[in-house]
């Protein structure tokens, strides 16, 4: 594997595991498993099958979860612990074959892009939870579900493309962050009441 397709297939474990890690463990073991994906060395434990039978459970678990409202927003907040640190480590797996300091390097910015995947959908989901409807929350969903295959197949098909695609993700994630955390403060500043009213 060379160093384009390493350094692709890395970003888009990192990035895939802020929004969906347990589908990202299942279907890149699967592939590998069925001969359609070459994993690095490294990677290889994701063909196990009691790692394919944990990430498959978790991957129904999650699947079902995240398109309940206000169940979502808890699991997210709950994964926080672990969409990160596992992007930071399939990053440093991914290209660990290399060679060290590209595993440092690695781990750093896998850990970043799941960090920023994580909290742009976990921030826009806490905004959508606020509508009494369940639809969006649904639809919001399946969306997600459907980029990161998405997003998944191009890293591992078409990686110079995907390469691109996440370099304008990441420049829209930096512009909408801050909004959508003042957006998630306000609506939750407004159901718990000001500090003034709490008082009066």
């Amino acid at each position: 594997m060379d160093a384009i397709h390493s350094i692709a297939l890395a970003a888009g474990l990192a990035w895939a595991s802020g929004l969906r890690l347990y589908a990202v463990l299942f279907f890149a073991g699967l592939l590998a498993r069925l001969g359609y994906l070459d994993l690095p060395d490294n990677l290889h434990v994701l063909t196990h099958w009691a790692v394919l039978s944990a990430s498959g459970f978790m991957f129904c678990v999650e699947f079902f979860a995240d398109k309940i409202p206000a169940l979502d927003s808890v699991w997210d907040a709950l994964n926080t612990f672990v969409r990160i640190p596992a992007g930071a480590v399939l990053a440093a797996m991914a290209l660990g074959s290399h060679d060290p300091a590209w595993m440092l390097a690695g781990a750093v910015l896998g850990g970043t892009l799941a960090a920023g995947s994580h909290l742009t959908k976990a921030g826009t989901r806490a905004l959508i939870n606020t509508s009494p409807e369940p639809f969006s929350n649904i639809a919001a969903s399946t969306s997600e579900d459907a980029l990161v295959l998405g997003g998944l197949w191009s890293a591992i098909f078409h990686p110079l493309v995907f390469l691109a695609l996440l370099a304008v993700s990441i420049l829209g994630a930096i512009w909408l962050l801050p909004k959508l955390w003042r957006g998630v403060r306000y609506v939750y500043g407004n159901l718990v009441g000001s500090p003034a009213t709490l008082q009066a």
